[in-house]
């Protein structure tokens, strides 16, 4: 989605992260920020501070910083274009699009009018539930019955449609919604050029995205029908598409995330029973097996994954499809098998939240071993079937080939021997072979993962702890002078010019890649001049809403919490105390200069090597003049400093 710069701009210029953040937090002023429980960890005293004047936040707890836009993108798992869309919603911004191609144009149309339709439909399913005698008396009577509390109905936004053929197709075109559209929908069919409903006489489930708008329906039966489908479900459309949904997703989002766990079930029943039983970490896949991209969204919120299905046999072969995808994700997964012929949602109306909560934490099986066990049972006294299960677990265990899970790995091979009975090391080639015909498939993505490796290793070797820790304090030096550039570049530092024209003559006086180690900030400074050159006057909000995460990451940390006056201090003493945005100049001149000396450090010291090397009286003199020269401007240097830096 390409979403126009000017609109970008409105919106940021709207930004008020107390007004975004409070919406989430409850906040406390305290001085010049504001303080409360950090929503990304348990805590029982608040170490979330957010500064309005930076518009940044950061927990001293669990370390996490930001801005309104990470915030979003971390608290609700947007992505950084669905963020833009919640602000601009939010502060009333018309999004404008750039120039896109007509098939792109047909596509989004047709997104957009699918997403008015469905809301149209689900508003008229909730309007038939509650406010007609035929939903009241069918609909509503069979979900009480089933347990379902009204807030609980009202929270998932359930529908009822009539039985009637044509009731929701008759509202659907007097309200002039587009017949292509409403067919695309999978709502209504067309029988001999007449629309008639698709889900009369069905209990109506709405299926939320990630913003919490309908993507599609799934419609359950209420009376007994032994030819109709029990569920039938949205068709595929330019906004829904099965594979990349888990129903109940935008309930569960935060739960899941705070818990670090996601609980998988079947049927939308089973979330809905369990929400209202106050387990709300809960998504369910709708029976079918799991896909790449319904374990990515899971992982978005967690590592840890805990299946729970119906304990008869077609549930355990249900939880079972889709491991290999989950392992190869590098999701721990458990399995929880429901007892006496139940379901999560019978299971956990009949014993009640706190003993289903109980049940699930002694309960859990790990789910590879369980496949173990079960496919060693069905294989019995029968060797060859009993050499398949081996290799199928030595497949299965290959899947777990990320560097950190090695440790993992080595334990299920061990476990897995014992329980084959068979040797390690045989098991472990075993493995092994499976996981070079995965390379080998794969080349050039291993490639690519070598080089990273092998530059990784390279660059560790190089840097020993002593030069790790120059190197964090040359980085808080560089640091500081960008933060100076970024806070104070559009200040007058004369009558002819800003901050910014100041600093940028004396940084290409003395070379940028002189002055600056630290290549990301290298790339910040770049990305400044640029638009400095352009006549832009950049603004610390402009690197912190950047759409580089990269860029607006670093700029978040460079912007980080300093230690402020307290409020009190005026009632001990008297006058004005210099701020940093009193003593500006001074900060900037400070800051080029630590750098300056540090050029000259390392001059000095590359100057020293080339006397050592020097052959001849005249090389000796050109390498002590040139010592004698940078001693002088370091002494210089210094001098303006007020301070010794270099001993």
């Amino acid at each position: 989605m390409i979403i126009a710069q000017n609109t970008i701009q409105q919106i940021l210029s709207r930004v008020d992260i107390i007004d975004i953040i409070g919406t989430f937090v409850k906040l406390k002023k305290r001085g010049a920020n504001y303080l409360g429980l950090c929503p990304f960890h348990n805590e029982k005293s608040p170490s979330f501070t957010i500064s309005p004047a930076k518009e940044i936040y950061k927990c001293f707890g669990c370390g996490r910083s930001g801005n309104s836009i990470s915030f979003l993108m971390e608290a609700e798992k947007y992505s950084y274009v669905e963020a833009l869309r919640w602000l601009a919603n939010k502060y009333g911004v018309e999004i404008e699009e750039t120039e896109t191609s007509p098939e792109y144009k047909q596509q989004q149309q047709a997104a957009d009018s699918l997403y008015i339709i469905n809301n149209f439909a689900q508003q008229f399913f909730s309007t038939q539930l509650f406010e007609t005698d035929e939903g009241q008396d069918i609909a509503l009577s069979y979900l009480k019955q089933r347990g379902f509390r009204e807030d609980t109905i009202k929270k998932f936004q359930l529908g009822y449609n009539p039985e009637a053929k044509d009731t929701f197709s008759k509202a659907a075109l007097a309200a002039q919604y587009n017949q292509e559209y409403l067919l695309k929908s999978g709502l209504v069919n067309n029988r001999e050029g007449v629309l008639n409903d698709n889900y009369r006489g069905r209990i109506i489930f709405p299926i939320h995205n990630q913003s919490g708008k309908v993507l599609g329906f799934g419609a359950r039966i209420i009376k007994k029908n032994d030819k109709a489908p029990k569920y039938i479900n949205t068709p595929e459309n330019e906004i829904y598409v099965k594979s990349k949904v888990l129903y109940g997703s935008y309930f569960a989002r935060q739960p899941i995330d705070k818990a670090d766990e996601c609980l998988l079930v079947e049927g939308y029943t089973d979330v809905v029973s369990l929400h209202q039983a106050g387990i709300e970490n809960v998504v369910a896949s709708g029976g079918t097996a799991l896909t790449p991209d319904q374990l990515r969204l899971i992982k978005k919120y967690t590592n840890n994954l805990t299946i729970i299905y119906d304990g008869d046999n077609a549930g355990v072969k249900a939880a079972l499809r889709g491991l290999d995808l989950a392992l190869e994700e590098g999701l721990n997964v458990q399995l929880v098998l429901i007892p006496d012929g139940e379901d999560p949602d019978s299971y956990v109306n009949k014993v009640g939240s706190s003993a289903f909560t109980t049940f699930i934490a002694t309960n859990k099986k790990d789910v590879i071993l369980f496949q173990l066990n079960i496919a060693l049972a069905e294989a019995g006294n029968d060797n060859n079937k009993k050499s398949l299960v081996i290799n199928q677990i030595a497949e299965t265990i290959a899947k777990i080939n990320k560097l950190e899970d090695f440790s993992k790995q080595q334990a299920y091979i061990k476990q897995s021997a014992e329980i084959l009975k068979i040797e390690e090391s045989g098991l472990i080639a075993l493995v092994n072979k499976h996981i070079k015909e995965k390379v080998y498939k794969d080349e050039t993505k291993a490639s690519r993962n070598q080089e990273f490796l092998n530059e990784a290793v390279d660059n560790a070797l190089q840097i020993d702890n002593d030069a790790a820790l120059l190197l964090s304090k040359d980085e808080q030096h560089e640091r500081a002078m960008v933060r100076s550039l970024l806070e104070f570049g559009n200040k007058p530092w004369n009558d002819e010019e800003t901050v910014a024209k100041y600093m940028f003559a004396e940084i290409a006086e003395n070379q940028l890649s002189d002055l600056i180690d630290n290549k990301n900030l290298v790339r910040l400074l770049d990305t400044y001049k640029i638009w400095y050159d352009n006549g832009i006057e950049p603004t610390t909000k402009n690197f912190l809403y950047h759409d580089d995460v990269e860029l607006s990451t670093l700029a978040v940390s460079i912007m980080d919490f300093n230690y402020e006056i307290s409020p009190n201090w005026s009632a001990h003493f008297e006058g004005h105390i210099p701020t940093r945005e009193d003593l500006f100049k001074e900060e900037v001149f400070s800051t080029l200069n630590y750098l300056k000396l540090r050029k000259i450090k390392r001059l000095i010291d590359e100057n020293q090597l080339e006397l050592e090397k020097a052959i001849g009286n005249d090389e000796q003199m050109i390498c002590l003049q040139t010592h004698q020269h940078l001693k002088q401007v370091e002494m210089e240097l210094t001098k303006q400093l007020g301070t010794v830096i270099f001993r």
